[in-house]
């Protein structure tokens, strides 16, 4: 067992992806969320994935993440993941489907969820260049490392440090454009996206 985990980490690795995705699922459909909050999510997705279009010209600056940490600032952790994941899997569509897909669900999801569980809740004060800062840190430390790990285990036969570390150097310059961005969005755009979901959530009740 311990030879197969050695010899097909990335497949391993994967399915523990997977099994997180899976999870989260699991809990969003437990919550049984009302069809006035389904639609919601939809529509933000729907907005994240455009933003992410939008931008194809410019590879790394896209405001696709500032959309979802905005997302999990005004509907919570768990709206937050869903919606990165969604957005993921549905841009992919127009950028490409591929093995990286779970990796770019899970990075987004993740970003989404830290933000709704930082300032969702008050826990830190939603100040706009607060929001940007923690978004633009969360965009380059989080779904940077996830991504450029997926990148390692994918494209890397026997991996270690020696084969791993030039990945993840390769990866800082388009990480920091990709955080820049995010945190530029974030600042400049956010706190009117952030009221317009308040006060659509507080109209029709939602969480």
């Amino acid at each position: 067992m311990i030879a197969f985990f050695t010899r097909h980490y990335y497949v391993v690795s994967l399915i523990l992806v997977a099994l997180a995705l899976g999870l989260f699922a699991l809990d969003f459909e437990r919550r049984r969320p009302r069809t006035r909050e389904l639609v919601l999510v939809a529509v933000l997705v729907a907005l994240a994935v455009a933003s992410r279009a939008a931008f194809f010209m410019v590879p790394q600056v896209k405001p696709v993440m500032a959309v979802v940490i905005v997302a999990g600032i005004a509907l919570g952790a768990r709206n937050g993941f869903t919606i990165g994941a969604l957005t993921a899997l549905a841009s992919n569509f127009i950028f490409g489907q591929g093995p990286w897909t779970p990796w770019q669900m899970l990075a987004f999801g993740l970003v989404g969820c830290l933000a709704g569980a930082l300032f969702a809740k008050n826990r830190l004060p939603r100040n706009r260049w607060l929001v940007a800062a923690v978004g633009g840190v969360a965009t380059f430390v989080l779904y940077g490392l996830i991504v450029d790990t997926s990148s390692a285990l994918l494209f890397t036969q026997n991996l270690n440090w020696q084969t791993a570390w030039p990945i993840y150097v390769a990866g800082v310059p388009f990480n920091a454009i990709f955080a820049a961005s995010t945190a530029v969005f974030l600042a400049l755009f956010g706190p009117m996206l952030e009221g317009a979901l308040t006060r659509v959530r507080k109209k029709y009740g939602l969480r």
